[in-house]
This record gives C-alpha cells, sequence and structure tokens, in this order.
C-alpha cells in the first residue's frame, strides 16, 4: 500500500493463489469505470486469483481529472525509451521517467509479482489494445466485448505503461478501452466475463487458438 500526495491510498489486491494476471483500474482520474468494475467483481468473487489495483490514480479521480496531483499523466510517466519530456499539459510525462509514487507503485508490482499478462482499464474508444505478444488474449476478450482488437490506439505515447511493460519488459499488455456512453451497470456483464476468462489463464493453450484462428 502507497500513501499518494493528497492523502489517498493506493492498494493490490492479490492472495496465494494468485494466477500470473494484473488488473488495474483508473490509471487516468478521469476514467473510473475501471475501479467500480473491479471492487464489484470482488464482492462476489473473494477468492478470486487476479491480483487487481483497483484504482492506481485516486487524486486524479477526486479532482476529476486524467493527471494525478502534481499534474502529470502517469500513461506517459513510465522509464521507457521514447520517454520525453514534453510541455504541461494533460499529456504531460513528468519532470522524469518514473518520478511518480502511483507509477513507482505499479512498477514495484510488476517487478514483485512478475505477472503472465496486464489488463489496465481505460476509457471511452471501445478498442481491445495490446502490446508485446499479447494478440490471442485480446482476441479473447474482443469475442466477449465485441470491440475491435488493435495493435496501435492511432497516436503516439511516449512513456506509456504498456510499452514499458509489453514492449520493453515483454509482459503481454492490453489496454481495453471500455465505452464511456453508457452506464457502468451495463458494462459488468461483459466485463466480468472477461475476468472469468482471466480466472483460469494459467490453464488457456494459446498455441491451440493460434491453431485453430490460422
Amino acid at each position: 500500500m502507497t500513501k499518494t500526495v493528497n492523502g489517498n491510498y493506493i492498494h493490490c489486491v492479490n492472495n496465494a493463489e494468485f494466477n500470473g494476471v494484473l488488473i488495474v483500474g483508473v490509471v487516468h482520474g478521469d476514467e473510473p469505470q475501471g475501479e467500480y468494475l473491479i471492487k464489484q467483481y470482488l464482492l462476489k468473487n473473494k477468492d478470486s486469483r487476479i491480483a487487481f489495483i483497483p484504482s492506481l490514480n485516486p487524486d486524479g479521480k477526486q479532482l476529476g481529472t486524467r493527471v494525478n496531483a502534481n499534474g502529470v499523466d502517469l500513461n506517459r510517466n513510465f522509464p521507457t525509451k521514447n520517454w520525453v519530456l514534453s510541455d504541461k499539459n494533460e499529456f504531460f510525462g513528468g519532470e522524469f521517467p518514473a518520478c511518480e509514487t502511483e507509477t513507482q507503485f505499479l512498477i514495484n508490482i510488476v517487478e514483485e509479482l512478475r505477472p503472465k499478462l496486464i489488463l489496465t482499464l481505460h476509457a471511452p474508444f471501445k478498442v481491445v489494445n495490446y502490446d508485446g505478444d499479447a494478440r490471442f488474449a485480446a482476441q479473447m476478450i474482443s469475442d466477449i466485448i465485441k470491440y475491435p482488437v488493435e495493435e496501435s490506439i492511432g497516436y503516439e505515447t511516449p512513456g506509456s505503461f504498456g510499452t514499458w511493460a509489453g514492449l520493453e519488459k515483454r509482459i503481454p499488455t492490453i489496454t481495453l478501452e471500455l465505452d464511456e456512453n453508457i452506464s457502468v451497470e451495463e458494462l459488468e456483464n461483459p466485463v466480468f466475463e472477461i475476468f472469468k476468462k482471466l480466472e483460469n489463464y494459467d490453464k488457456i493453450d494459446f498455441s491451440a487458438l493460434e491453431i485453430n484462428r490460422n
């Protein structure tokens, strides 16, 4: 557990039966859907084998902003090869890579848990974006939620978590961009089905899926 600038806490929920999947909500404070969905899922699935960070950016959520309390876009603050010192706007990547408490917390969790798959919950583009060797996991999620699979989000994201974890750390990483034009309650069924599928991620034979799709 880590305390933020504004005195909120970030925590990771996991148990001894961790299956290798890490799911992260609220990287951007104005995309709160992930925290609600994670908390509702855990109310009904207390024995989940998935590790969850319900809200990475509680200060931003409290303030209603994309950025954290320091005005940093956490999804531009990771220590990637393409990190740049950018203008101080809603995409500001910080004064230097991993300068933010929230970024450091997620890096430490990844290094501690060594996940086999990471899923972050964002909004609003209705796509399943992936970095690294996650195409078939992304397709599995797409089959459930009916969003298209996109390898590129369509614009540059220097210092992004997907680049750091998926491309540079080689951990399959998926960014699920949820529909913000419907109520979060309407997202429960498909997102919970995705979570349920990922409960058995360590038992899925993706090589068989690849054969079936070719």
